[in-house]
């Protein structure tokens, strides 16, 4: 399935049809792509992928003038190419249809059983590609009692327990449950989904075989409570939120130094040992309450006021000279523009600008997947609706300039 002048990639030889739109989907193909797929991203005409209106912001021409892509949308569809079609028309189905034979992968986010109805679902594209690998990525998967259920990711959020342990302290000032500051459980779904894609990818390779992946919001979510969901299985109590302490560890937490914050990671007891030293307070580890990590979490309550007084004696960047050199882990937080001006940030690469037909150029986040043989983040912009569409067309099913403009005309494309 290698495309005409495919860019080295690991995955150059895989074409993608992505019927995803939002974030859980696009961050999946966006990986793909990134890796070297052809991922040609499948839009209504006129509208196209909901985020592209998700803005402000939006990005800027050279004149500093908003364009029409939202910085939402970009951050998920870089590397793709953009191709309209009514999939409520029949000609827009049998199109994508034909697509689909020239396609290693489908990716799709519509309700359950939403597809069927345009015969696009599993079942009817297997029939014509029995290689094909599909990826289904819903809130809740394909059965079960929920399986009907709209599901976002501040919903799967609450449902599935994340933020249950993600906020202050019930007893403290703004206790109580808090989303992250990030739509996480569709990044992690993503992430999962595109792990599951690559499996199938070599599974099919050896054996012929397609399959369908069936990917929940909610499966994701209570997968990733990690050692938290392990920790209430095999004790059968409820975790607490902590907000920026650790539940196990002390102090391992936020602090607030006299002009910051400043984030401590005390690993064992000589590095807590280390960190009371370099602020001045060496009893604080000889004090019997104090010495072990475990006689720490049972007083912590007793030995964080303490800490949390050393630690405001002394500016934020202070502390990080004293502490790194002490070889306590430590790290400041960050405002955004801090971060992408962090010298460690920047030798990574990690923000680039690709060239771009409306903006001139857009600055987006980089793949942080590295591979020392191959690149592993596309050189291609996030496209402007339907900017592929005629490309598409004729190099993957070989429609004329004739066949196009009537289907144009129809309003299939």
């Amino acid at each position: 399935m290698t495309p005409p002048n495919a860019l080295p990639g690991a995955l150059n030889h895989i074409r993608v049809l992505d019927l995803s739109r939002v974030l859980a989907g696009p961050w999946c193909s966006q990986n793909l792509a990134d890796l070297g797929a052809d991922v040609i991203k499948i839009e209504r005409p006129g509208a196209g992928d909901d985020t592209r209106a998700w803005g402000p912001p939006y990005a800027a021409d050279a004149a500093g003038n908003p364009t029409t892509e939202a910085a939402y949308y970009l951050s998920a569809n870089r590397g793709k190419r953009s191709v309209t079609v009514d999939i409520a028309s029949s000609e827009g189905q049998a199109l994508l249809r034909d697509l689909v034979r020239h396609c290693d992968v489908v990716i799709e986010n519509f309700k359950v059983g939403h597809l069927k109805r345009y015969g696009l679902d599993y079942e009817s594209l297997q029939a014509i590609k029995p290689d094909l690998v599909y990826c289904s990525i819903t809130g809740f998967g394909q059965d079960g009692p929920y399986a009907h259920r709209a599901g976002y990711d501040f919903l799967i959020q609450g449902m599935g327990g994340l933020m249950s342990i993600t906020g202050e302290r019930d007893d403290l000032p703004g206790g109580g449950p808090q989303k992250a500051g990030v739509a996480i459980t569709d990044l992690m779904t993503g992430m999962y989904a595109t792990v599951a894609v690559l499996a199938a990818l070599t599974h099919r390779d050896r054996t012929g075989q397609g399959q369908r992946i069936d990917m929940s919001l909610l499966d994701t979510q209570v997968a990733m409570l990690a050692n938290v969901g392990s920790n209430y299985l095999n004790s059968g109590k409820r975790p607490r939120r902590w907000g920026n302490a650790h539940a196990n560890i002390v102090p391992y937490q936020t602090f607030a130094c006299r002009d910051g914050h400043l984030i401590v990671a005390t690993g064992n007891d000589g590095q807590y040992r280390k960190f009371v030293e370099a602020g001045g307070r060496p009893e604080l580890a000889h004090d019997a309450r104090f010495a072990t990590n475990p006689l720490r979490v049972q007083n912590r309550d007793a030995l964080v006021p303490l800490l949390a007084a050393m630690v405001r004696e002394k500016d934020r960047d202070d502390w990080i000279a004293l502490l790194e050199e002490a070889g306590v882990p430590c790290g400041p937080i960050n405002e955004l523009d801090e971060v992408f001006a962090n010298e460690q940030v920047q030798a990574r690469g990690m923000q680039i600008a690709l060239p771009h037909p409306q903006a001139g150029e857009v600055k987006l986040v980089r793949s942080p997947m590295k591979l020392s043989a191959l690149p592993s983040t596309s050189d291609k912009a996030p496209p402007l609706l339907g900017q592929h569409t005629d490309e598409v067309l004729r190099e993957v099913l070989g429609k004329s300039g004739e066949e196009i403009a009537a289907l144009r005309a129809k309003r299939v494309l």
